[in-house]
């Protein structure tokens, strides 16, 4: 049994690094070899592998058009607590105070299912931040960060790692004079919750034999 992780990608390097990263860490968890795959962009791609027993987990933050036809089966990453415990220490990290006001910053989707879950990762974010929580999007459904972002806000990107997204975010937040804290990037909470789900996966399929 092996762990396949699917991302995105990226032709930033140090974005698809940070899957790599996150792949290894939750392989030496498992016990178990571990590759990092991608969707666009980057290699190897998903599917490309020789034929194995494997788990496999998505490294995509919400549904969308991925997970829905590309990785028909499998569970988005996230929603989940998890992602905003790791999303709170990067506001620590950048030195936002506990309790400013935080525009929660993701890529975006035109699915009606990735909007739902975009509005639950912000509720963990506020339950986790213990302050007001705003969302806005880069592309799809919902406000842009020039609309929501006010002088002194903090914004925190619902990104995994660095990129043409992560850029945009950095720059429209910036731009408004929000304080901008890091991608999500392979926090240990990250790693934990790809450990998590790999089990999950691995149970289901040994409850189908």
């Amino acid at each position: 049994m092996r762990l396949v992780t699917v991302a995105h990608g990226t032709r930033v390097p140090a974005g698809n690094a940070v899957a790599r990263t996150i792949t290894a860490r939750a392989g030496a968890l498992l016990e178990m070899p571990a590759v990092a795959t991608f969707l666009e962009l980057a290699e190897p791609p998903y599917g490309s592998l020789a034929v194995g027993p494997s788990v496999v987990v998505p490294l995509l933050l919400s549904t969308g058009h991925h997970v829905r036809h590309d990785l028909g089966g499998t569970t988005p990453l996230g929603p989940h607590p998890r992602l905003a415990s790791a999303q709170v220490a990067r506001l620590l990290e950048a030195g936002v105070e506990p309790g400013r006001p935080v525009v929660m910053v993701a890529a975006g989707s035109r699915d009606p299912l990735a909007t739902e879950d975009l509005v639950e990762a912000s509720g963990h974010l506020a339950a986790a931040w213990g302050g007001p929580v705003r969302l806005a999007t880069l592309a799809g459904r919902g406000p842009r960060p020039e609309e929501l972002v006010r002088p002194g806000d903090a914004v925190s990107p619902y990104l995994l790692a660095p990129g043409h997204f992560a850029d945009r975010c950095r720059g429209a937040g910036e731009g408004a004079g929000g304080i901008v804290a890091d991608v999500i990037g392979a926090h240990p909470d990250v790693v934990e919750l790809v450990v998590q789900r790999a089990r999950e996966a691995q149970r289901c399929l040994s409850g189908s034999r």
